[in-house]
């Protein structure tokens, strides 16, 4: 298939070359700068390293509106299991299927370097008509928007933002959740599991995963909380320990994945067995819509230290009684689709001295988030954890009466014949963090449609990325005048 606009995708190529994991865009950094100084373009980088490249307006576009164009630089790095890739020196590799464009092996990166593709393209034409545009690169998005945050006001001038950070075609958003990280560390004590004790691997792979906000409401499975699931079951029969629990990598995404190393007495590993084949039967039946290709296994384990017995027990009922998903859904009407407020138990590394869960909250209503973040922390409290809560991120309310959300929805029907919708999302968007910095900036996101991102299986619907330049041609050339 043939990738148009070849001008964006020229560029997302040059991107995908590029190693930019979150809190490492360093060359991300240095690339856009020299992009920008060598076409003569004004270019500066904050002192956190956010990019800014301004352009001036075409002929007869200089009274209009300055117009701030925004993506973030940095991507999710996650891969297959089997697949060998250094995300901090090796190119993204795509190829073609169909009308999608797929990474081999990893993240693909369109979250979202597609964004700053779409942008780099517009900086690179001399045949496009707009007024001057700031062309707005954060860095760390992913992993809790400390480039917006660390943004200072002044940075960008403009009166009018487009994020180009969304990933549905035709859903303009004009909202975003609040959101907030919990990290639980239990400090565990290791001892030598009782005489005659079987040790047993329980692993689980092959989940749809997800991201945290966009996906938290498709019921997919939570590889931590179906391991734990078995964990309590099989408590209440024998005298389980516990050696480790690894799943999961990022407060973003739904745990995909995931490895338990038990002990049990020897004498119960036949039952122990039985009820693994009983219990994942139940659970493939449970989400055969959702994720169809989940693989279970339980094979023998090398003896090691175990965390001391009642450390071990608290972790567990933590994690089968921590919220996770949808804890409730917008009250208005018009919004009823959209969830509120939701929970994600995102991670479980185990470590020699210590065992941490990282999860992360989100909320459109700020009171409701605070409430799930004491909800889970109280949980993770009453097990005996040490929990710490980061300070989040805000909410971005709609802004009445929109000139931009008006001239966005208009060019839209204009060239594709029928309206867009216009969204909140359940997920955090920088624009919250602008918002802040700049009460009076008129703010919309939209962007071309990306499935399973912060995903090896993440995306790109290659046709989407045309009319998303086409929409983005059309808005420029109508911003209002100063």
């Amino acid at each position: 298939m043939e990738l148009r606009p070849a001008r964006v995708f020229e560029q997302f190529a040059e991107i995908n070359k590029i190693p930019r994991p979150s809190k490492r865009e360093e060359k991300m950094i240095a690339f856009l700068k020299a992009f920008g100084e060598s076409r003569g373009l004004e270019t500066k980088v904050d002192e956190t390293g956010n990019v800014i490249i301004r352009k001036a307006a075409t002929p007869g576009y200089e009274n209009r509106q300055t117009v701030i164009l925004q993506s973030h630089m940095d991507m999710v790095c996650d891969k297959l299991v089997d697949v060998e890739f250094d995300f901090d020196n090796d190119p993204i590799q795509t190829y073609i299927d169909g009308e999608w464009l797929h990474a081999k092996g990893t993240t693909l990166g369109a979250d979202d370097g597609i964004g700053c593709a779409i942008e780099l393209a517009i900086l690179d034409s001399e045949d496009i008509e707009h007024g001057e545009i700031e062309c707005v690169f954060t860095r760390d998005e992913e992993t809790g928007l400390t480039g917006a945050e660390g943004m200072k006001a002044g940075f960008m001038t403009g009166s009018m933002l487009i994020n180009l950070d969304s990933e549905d075609e035709g859903q303009i958003f004009v909202s975003c959740a609040g959101g907030r990280n919990t990290l639980a560390t239990w400090s565990v004590e290791r001892e030598d599991a009782p005489e005659g004790y079987f040790f047993a691997t329980l692993a689980l792979k092959g989940l749809n995963g997800g991201h945290s906000g966009d996906d938290i409401n498709k019921k997919r499975a939570n590889a931590i909380k179906i391991l734990a699931r078995f964990l309590y079951q099989e408590m209440q029969k024998t005298d389980l320990r516990l050696a480790s629990f690894n799943s999961g990598k990022l407060h973003n995404a739904i745990p995909r994945d995931g490895r338990v190393v038990v002990a049990f007495p020897e004498d119960m590993k036949d039952n122990v067995r039985a009820d693994w084949n009983v219990f994942t039967a139940k659970v493939e039946d449970e989400f055969h819509v959702t994720d169809m290709a989940m693989v279970f296994d339980m094979a023998t384990a090398d003896t090691e230290k175990v965390v001391d017995k009642a450390t071990g027990d608290s972790i567990i009922r933590a994690l089968q009684a921590v919220d996770n998903g949808v804890f409730a859904m917008c009250q208005d009407e018009e919004l009823a689709w959209l969830v509120e407020t939701s929970s994600n138990v995102a991670a479980v590394t185990t470590f020699p001295e210590r065992v941490e869960v990282l999860s992360s909250q989100r909320s459109n209503v700020m009171s409701n988030l605070d409430n799930q973040c004491a909800t889970v922390k109280a949980v993770y409290e009453l097990a005996g954890a040490k929990v710490v809560q980061g300070d989040g991120y805000p909410a971005w309310k709609p802004k009445a009466d929109s000139q931009l959300t008006k001239i966005t929805v208009e060019t839209y029907r204009k060239l594709f014949g029928k309206d867009p919708k216009v969204l909140g999302i359940h997920a955090g968007l920088e624009c919250g963090l602008f918002s802040e910095r700049y009460p009076d900036l008129d703010m919309v996101s939209f962007g071309p449609t990306l499935r399973n991102v912060h995903t090896p299986d993440e995306c790109l619907y290659i046709p989407t990325v045309e009319m998303v330049w086409n929409h983005l041609m059309e808005i420029l050339k109508n911003i209002p005048e100063k």
